[in-house]
């Protein structure tokens, strides 16, 4: 096994002395076990541990060294930068910010592209521009190299649990060969079409999801604005037509306050930005979601950037001059 750690900056790496065979020594026919994984944050570092908990042979390169270690640690392979983790694997998934990091890791200096073999595949987990990954593909396939969009839904829970949602866009012969391992990190696993729709499913997923919140936000100030027992209301909602699994756990959260992450409002603003510029290109209005951005907006403003998503109702109540919960005066 290799281990790796970071001195003045730069990689150095060590092995251990029960090294073991690397990448290059690997059967021809062992392709599917030949994986790279950039990108360790709270999302991509459980999903790349599916991946090296269940056998593969797994390269990984991040910005955040604590996490590197960690994986090494189960037996994934540090690697100095995007180009080496290329270089060494026939399948390699990112799991990055937004559409400039996802550029940046494909095409920049040290990049996936200038390392990766033709007859790859790329997997972009991350949630970018559907637009933006169109291009993405079309400049891999001139290296002979073919990518998969599959962003994800579910949350850093899901991602710990395995049981993301997957919406994956590209040739639908490589989605199949690649579903194996969208297994161990998934449970709804939906082949929409070409390259970029995962990504415009995604960003569809993004506005019911922020419009669910706001309209469960609103419905619970008012009924808590009205002395209801909003408790009794939300039980109520939960049994009927109104039923979602938003008004379950946000409702909860807006009800007890507990805005800790979660998915937090800066990611979801990104999300939602992508969904606006996407609908421009398209000539497509999108006037709720707008709203939904406002209301976000509001509340980063106010130093929630970095709280859940749930608590874009703190905008709703200042609208309101109400929180949820609080009793009328007089």
């Amino acid at each position: 096994m290799i281990l790796a750690y970071l001195i003045d900056g730069g990689w150095r790496q060590v092995l251990s002395a029960q090294a073991g065979t690397e990448a290059t020594s690997l059967k021809e026919d062992d392709i599917m076990s030949t994986v790279g994984f950039i990108g360790l944050g709270i999302m991509g570092k459980p999903m790349a541990g599916h991946l090296t908990k269940a056998g593969h042979v797994l390269h990984v390169y991040s910005r955040t060294y604590a996490s590197v270690a960690e994986l090494a640690a189960l037996g994934a392979i540090p690697c100095k930068n995007s180009k080496e983790v290329a270089e060494r694997s026939d399948i390699v998934f990112l799991m990055l910010p937004d559409t400039p990091d996802v550029e940046e890791v494909l095409f920049g200096r040290d990049g996936v592209s200038s390392g990766i073999k033709s007859g790859s595949t790329v997997v972009d987990m991350s949630s970018i521009s559907p637009m933006e990954t169109r291009k993405f593909a079309d400049r891999l396939r001139t290296q002979g190299v073919e990518m998969l969009d599959a962003p994800v839904s579910g949350g850093q829970i899901g991602a710990q649990n395995a049981t993301l949602s997957i919406m994956v866009g590209g040739k639908a012969e490589v989605f199949e060969r690649i579903k194996p391992l969208f297994e161990k990190m998934g449970k709804n696993i939906i082949y929409i079409g070409g390259n970029g729709d995962g990504q415009i499913c995604k960003v569809a997923n993004q506005i019911v999801v922020a419009l669910t919140i706001e309209a469960v936000g609103e419905a619970l100030l008012l009924a808590s604005k009205a002395d209801a027992d909003v408790g009794k209301v939300r039980e109520a909602l939960l049994g009927g037509f109104a039923q979602s699994r938003i008004l379950d756990v946000h409702g909860e959260r807006m009800m007890k306050r507990t805005f800790q992450p979660g998915f937090r409002i800066r990611l979801h603003q990104k999300d939602l930005r992508l969904a606006l510029q996407t609908g421009k290109d398209l000539g497509v209005s999108l006037p709720n979601t707008a709203t939904a951005q406002e209301l976000f907006t509001a509340v980063s403003a106010s130093g929630g950037a970095e709280l859940d998503h749930a608590a874009l109702v703190q905008a709703l109540e200042i609208l309101a001059n109400f929180r949820i919960g609080e009793k009328q005066k007089g």
